[in-house]
């Protein structure tokens, strides 16, 4: 990145990636917005409905709050709806910064279905090429090649910029081992006070792969902590506004996501106020080892996840998944 990492994102209105393209400081997540996929709904493989939420309403809504930023994937199975948001919303293409990412099916599919699949998701979001394309997690023997097949659909003018998600340390490091052309401009991870990976967004920060955060507003789940509490008093500020701006201090995108227009709106505005280092010391120490232990652990089942991989997994065949990694 040409702008410092250290850099509060709060006071520039893009980070330049480390290959020359711009990237909004906040993003506005789709998971499960109005659609909770099939693989993740607990209801045997079929998708369930939010019927209370239209994806479509709500991305126009946080194109009107001044959202340009938004992170979709194939896995969330609604790049229709978001494309229509997109169609109708007012705001020119070049204007806008549209995510999407190829899930571990076509991944261990291989190179082919990889490009198949970004194809689909320019096509269903009528975007014309995407700003960022992420391998969704690091396939093990297959994501290499995944990841080049992203390379030469960058260089076909397809995709402005090509990243990773969820990928530790030890996964960057195989990508740079097998000589890929472009080291990734993104790599999106959980990241929130109580899943705060210092080493792992310090080595990502220092090579000039910008952090993207999901859950970062702990799905919610967090909001009746001490701490969260009493800093909302403190600066006045709405919880999920002190998650947003303490990740933008640290120089990582926040991407917010909320089925309700006025969190859209307390999400987007978070850059009137800054958190003492102090408090941002005391928020960073809110994760633990346990946390990162279990994070660890849903990082092993989430490579294989839903590719025949994880039968073998089950059966305790070796196929590749990391044992030792950097988990903080």
């Amino acid at each position: 990145m040409t702008v410092n990492h250290a850099v509060d994102g709060a006071k520039v209105d893009y980070y330049t990636l480390n290959d020359g393209h711009k990237h909004p400081t906040r993003g506005y997540g789709t998971y499960k917005l109005g659609l909770i996929p099939a693989s993740a709904s607990g209801s045997g493989g079929v998708a369930c409905v939010v019927e209370e939420e239209d994806v479509a309403e709500l991305v126009r809504y946080a194109c009107e709050v001044g959202y340009r930023c938004f992170d979709c994937a194939e896995f969330y199975e609604q790049e229709k709806k978001v494309g229509e948001a997109i169609k109708s919303c007012g705001i020119p293409r070049e204007e806008l910064y549209i995510i999407s990412k190829v899930w571990t099916t076509a991944i261990y599919e291989g190179p082919e279905a990889v490009r198949k699949h970004a194809l689909k998701s320019i096509k269903e979001l009528g975007v014309g090429y995407l700003d960022l394309y992420l391998i969704h997690w690091p396939v093990p023997g297959k994501h290499v090649e995944a990841y080049r097949e992203l390379e030469k659909l960058k260089d076909e003018g397809l995709l402005r910029s090509i990243g990773v998600s969820n990928y530790t340390v030890e996964d960057a490091k195989e990508l740079e081992e097998n000589n890929v052309k472009y080291f990734p401009s993104v790599n999106q991870i959980e990241v929130n006070p109580f899943v705060f990976r210092g080493n792992t967004i310090k080595y990502f920060q220092t090579k000039g792969t910008l952090i993207q955060a999901y859950r970062s507003l702990c799905n919610g789940k967090a909001f009746d902590n001490p701490l969260l509490v009493s800093l909302s008093k403190k600066y006045d500020k709405k919880i999920g506004q002190i998650l947003g701006r303490y990740l933008l201090q640290h120089g990582i995108v926040p991407l917010s996501k909320s089925g309700k227009k006025e969190r859209i709106k307390e999400n987007f505005d978070v850059i009137d106020f800054d958190i003492e280092k102090d408090d941002i010391e005391a928020l960073d120490n809110l994760t633990t080892e346990d946390t990162l232990k279990k994070r660890a652990e849903l990082y092993q089942q989430c490579v294989v996840r839903d590719t025949p991989l994880a039968a073998r997994v089950a059966n305790n065949d070796d196929v590749g998944v990391r044992q030792a990694f950097t988990i903080d």
